[in-house]
């Protein structure tokens, strides 16, 4: 590209983890590709990236350094403990600097989560990536960089500086969600050991696990990756009672009780990598997190792809059900819905389906309502950047990261508050918001058993049972995401996405321009111009005279680039990212804003 070159900023943070108590430098990396995976454990994004760079770390052990940069949205994603525990939780075998006051962050421009930035083996950025998906251009861009820097003696082979923490043992480690079982047992998602495991009535007592233990795909013997949402039928299906959402395996699997077989319903183990609308279906799948019986099918609570899909256990047959795959919160019919990382499901007696909606904070529902089409609605949360723990009239209540949801004896809706470890309660009647219960770490998912809730504590690695108490009222503020915001002209803006394909591909223009870009605002009155989506990488925006001072400008940009060769029949690759970003007008500010979605900051 022939920029200039720049040195890469040093990393400070608060402290260093699976380096045995080590602080790195990037002085002491050099010789090394170092590559700076900017993250946070709420986001499905990241977590795909985490699962992308396996491979690559795997492939490039004695090359490449992989450093984890946690930058925390939410307020809990700072506490140590909790990163700590979603270290081991994700399984991140490399460095990670906690760096939760955003200093290494700011100092390396990270706009998105995740932020992926590859330093030379002489200390220079040479790339910067936003989004998931860069798997094979980074490859590409390694192979680069080892024959360069072989060449000219400045790489270093060897071991890098990844120490292990030890390995804990509990019986149950990060379990997901439960689900009741003819007979008064429990069937957990053990998520961590990559099982499910029943339980007696007591929650302890283990009579069976199933799967093997080890991450991975196969119906026999049976193995899951990080399992989550869990269903029982209410009729058993030819060769299943249960469906499993099997998260990281990106798929739907079946599990027949009798003798704990297990089979595969849908989802091919590799990520969806494009945009499927509704209506429309589609091989693979993207992280499905939940699961629910809902108008005679199951819905899947698809968080990766900010959607809800139905599944249906007679023809196998799974269809988007609603959501664009903007992620975002807005209401309307299913086709014009933004969802954020759905990741809870519960089916009211009303026939209400209900959603936690985790990166928004918010309780979600859907009315099937036939006469006019099925509307999606909010009941509590605001946006992708307002949190906090605060109950009172819905309008004003606040969340943090919801995982779970369950609907109570009275029709009212009981929430897995999982950042603000606490049980939450909504009065659809009222419209009011309560606590339920407080001081539980992480709960993910919860369901009514008589008179008691059953709540999976899972940063606690255990389930425990609460008679469902009286509520009392929460006012422990409201916060918004601690990212600086950007000042930009208070009149036109020209945004402009930087994506430079990969050696070996280019952008394929034969059936038109292969980009699109996606452009809103919230609040939406702060564009008078520019918003919508349209093909390209460039457009000009013009802010509404009596706009806000202040919002979030939200930018979502999909760009495909082939591999070169082979015509008609060359492989395509699929790049996309979201931006939300918050944004001051300023007189005198600049006028221009430039994103990186693939940018390689080298010549070429």
């Amino acid at each position: 590209m022939g920029r200039s070159r720049v040195r890469a900023p040093e990393l400070r943070g608060r402290r260093w983890l699976n380096t045995g108590g080590e602080e790195l430098t990037l002085g002491a990396l050099r010789g090394k590709i170092v590559l700076l995976d900017f993250w946070t454990f709420c986001c499905i994004n990241c977590l795909h990236v985490l699962d992308e760079l396996r491979e690559l770390e795997e492939r490039y052990a004695d090359v490449l350094v992989t450093i984890g940069v946690h930058s925390p949205k939410f307020v809990h994603e700072a506490d140590p403990d909790a990163v700590e525990a979603a270290v081991e939780r994700y399984a991140v075998h490399h460095p990670v600097l906690d760096d939760p006051e955003l200093v290494t962050w700011d100092a390396y421009a990270a706009r998105a989560w995740p932020t992926l930035v590859v330093v030379d083996p002489e200390g220079y950025v040479v790339a910067h990536l936003a989004g998931e998906g860069h798997a094979h251009g980074l490859g590409v861009l390694i192979e680069e960089l080892v024959a360069e820097h072989e060449a000219a003696g400045t790489l270093h082979r060897g071991d890098g500086p990844y120490v292990p923490p030890p390995a804990p043992a509990t019986a149950l480690r990060f379990p997901g969600k439960v689900i009741a079982l003819p007979g008064g047992t429990f069937l957990v998602s053990d998520t961590a050991h990559h099982q499910l495991v029943e339980l007696e009535a007591d929650l302890v007592t283990e009579r069976r696990r199933i799967g093997t233990g080890e991450r991975g795909f196969t119906d026999s013997p049976a193995r899951f990756a990080e399992p989550q949402g869990l269903l029982l039928l209410p009729e058993p299906v030819a060769g299943y009672d249960v469906v499993v959402a099997d998260t990281v395996n990106h798929a739907l699997r079946g599990v027949r009780l009798s003798d704990g077989a297990v089979t595969t319903l849908a989802g091919t183990g590799e990520q969806l990598r494009t945009r499927v609308e509704v209506g429309a279906t589609a091989a693979a799948l993207s992280s499905p997190w939940d699961l629910a019986w809902w108008e005679g099918r199951v819905v899947v609570a698809m968080a990766g792809s900010h959607q809800l899909w139905s599944f249906d256990p007679a023809s196998g047959a799974v269809q988007v059900l609603a959501g664009t795959t903007n992620e975002g919160l807005r209401d309307g019919s299913p086709d014009e819905a933004f969802f954020a990382q759905p990741s809870g499901l519960a089916t009211g007696p009303d026939g209400t389906l209900w959603v936690a909606d985790s990166e928004v904070s918010a309780l979600r529902s859907v009315q099937a309502a036939p006469a006019v089409g099925s509307q999606v609605s909010t009941a509590v949360g605001t946006g992708l950047f307002d949190f906090g723990f605060r109950d009172g009239d819905a309008d004003e209540a606040l969340m943090q990261h919801p995982l779970g949801v369950a609907v109570l004896p009275d029709g009212s809706v009981a929430v897995a508050d999982t950042y603000n470890g606490a049980v939450r309660r909504y009065d659809p009647a009222t419209r009011t918001v309560s606590t339920l219960a407080r001081d539980l770490r992480e709960p993910s998912d919860l369901i009514v058993d008589g008179d008691t809730l059953v709540v999976v504590e899972s940063a606690a690695h255990r389930l425990v049972r609460l008679a469902i108490p009286a509520s009392t009222q929460v006012d422990a503020g409201a916060h918004r995401v601690r990212r600086a915001r950007t000042d930009l002209a208070r009149d036109k803006l020209e945004l402009r996405i930087d994506f430079t394909p990969p050696t070996g591909q280019h952008l394929d223009t034969r059936f038109g321009d292969p980009t699109s870009l996606t452009v809103a605002a919230s609040p939406p009155e702060l564009l008078a111009e520019g918003a919508g989506t349209a093909p390209g990488l460039a457009r000009t925006l013009r802010f509404a005279p009596d706009a806000p001072r202040e919002g979030v400008l939200q930018v979502s940009v999909a760009a495909a680039a082939c591999d070169d060769g082979d015509g008609a029949f060359a492989a395509c690759h699929r790049y996309q990212q979201d931006w939300g970003i918050p944004v001051r007008l300023v007189d005198g500010a600049p006028g221009e804003l430039v994103l990186d979605l693939r940018a390689v900051h080298r010549s070429q």
